[in-house]
């Protein structure tokens, strides 16, 4: 039995996750003496006790991996160890990431630069016509835009996504061979050609209530940050944005009427600290400094996002620029332009707080 298996097999046991698989490798080095292993020893390792010691010595062995993988293929679905190159590297930050996911689509590299929008599954007019002109505008910019596929505001935001011709992911609450709710279906193929639907559950899951709550961190992990558009004040959007404080991720809100119940959740967020947005930039000047910093397999750097609500002009001169100090008269050169444009353009960039001007004229990224 190779590594891959055994994941596969310790991923199908209720109650395993990375944080016991990792206590689990600590004591007994290999996924395969943790299989072999009698109850009686697995007990005593600290962490697992004798309930998590007896799912696993029969839960592996009524792991069926030959169907599981069977029925993977004949959906269309990868299955990807979070040991693999193939895992979402943001994801693979996160304390206790999936032990695997399964795939339908691709999760390509330009995908780090994700975005969450939840919300709600009953909601407004109001609530549905914002999730879906944000998840299209910021699908338009470069974001890929990561929700639940749950009906409301979720949906909402994947449609928007694709109309924006941009890329999508749905993490689902659920096994990819059981897609709820029933009635997005289609939307899923159509996420999944735009993007990827995904899920850490095995292919046969039921939807359960117990299975969102883990789900919503998954939403967080993959995000840079996550925008929750309408939400009573219990809901699953509130544990999204309580994964993302954790996971040290920007929380955004969209204001609401304080009438309403939908808005009860959003507009609390807001008055405890989360970035009351109006539009897109609000979003992109935040996590501007955040994107800058991401590489992707420890090489390709995202591009700065601050950039996206530049004009063309301003956008010449801020790529230019880097962290190390260059002279106006180096970057007048660099670009083409008139010293006047350079200098009125800097102007501008050091009101909106993106560059600097140190000492004898030279300028930085801020």
């Amino acid at each position: 039995m190779d590594d891959f298996e055994g994941l596969l097999r310790l991923n199908m046991i209720s109650g395993i996750g990375t944080i016991t698989y990792r206590r689990l490798i600590d004591y007994l080095g290999s996924v395969k003496t943790i299989l072999d292993c009698p109850k009686s020893t697995l007990e005593k390792i600290p962490g697992v006790g004798p309930k998590i010691a007896a799912r696993i010595v029969n839960g592996s062995k009524a792991a069926d991996v030959d169907k599981e993988i069977k029925l993977a293929e004949k959906n269309n679905v990868k299955i990807v160890p979070f040991t693999s190159d193939q895992f979402p590297h943001n994801l693979k930050k996160i304390y206790d990431p999936p032990l695997l996911l399964y795939i339908k689509g691709d999760i390509i590299k330009s995908d780090t630069l994700a975005f969450a929008i939840v919300g709600a599954r009953k909601s407004s007019y109001y609530g549905l016509t914002q999730a879906e002109r944000f998840g299209r505008q910021l699908a338009q910019v470069g974001f890929c835009i990561v929700s639940g596929m749950a009906r409301g505001i979720d949906t909402n935001a994947h449609t928007g996504a694709i109309k924006g011709k941009g890329r999508t992911i749905a993490v689902l609450g659920s096994g990819l061979g059981v897609i709820y709710p029933s009635e997005n279906k289609e939307l899923s193929e159509k996420i999944a050609a735009n993007g990827a639907v995904i899920s850490e559950l095995p292919m046969s899951t039921p939807p359960n209530n117990r299975n969102f709550p883990p789900r919503n961190r998954i939403i967080s992990g993959l995000s840079l940050g996550v925008l929750v558009v309408e939400s009573t004040l219990r809901s699953g959007s509130a544990i999204t944005a309580k994964w993302a404080l954790e996971h040290g991720k920007d929380v955004f809100a969209i204001p609401g009427n304080i009438d309403s119940n939908y808005s009860r959740g959003t507009n609390k967020l807001i008055k405890d600290g989360a970035k009351l947005v109006e539009d897109i930039s609000d979003i992109v000047e935040e996590l501007g400094p955040l994107a800058e910093s991401i590489h992707i397999n420890d090489s390709e750097k995202v591009a700065d996002i601050r950039s996206l609500t530049l004009n063309s002009k301003e956008n010449k001169i801020f790529s230019i620029l880097s962290s190390t100090p260059m002279a106006i008269d180096d970057i007048t050169a660099k670009a083409g332009l008139p010293p006047s444009n350079v200098s009125s353009i800097l102007m501008i960039l050091e009101v909106k707080r993106m560059v600097k001007q140190l000492s004898g004229k030279r300028f930085v990224k801020a």
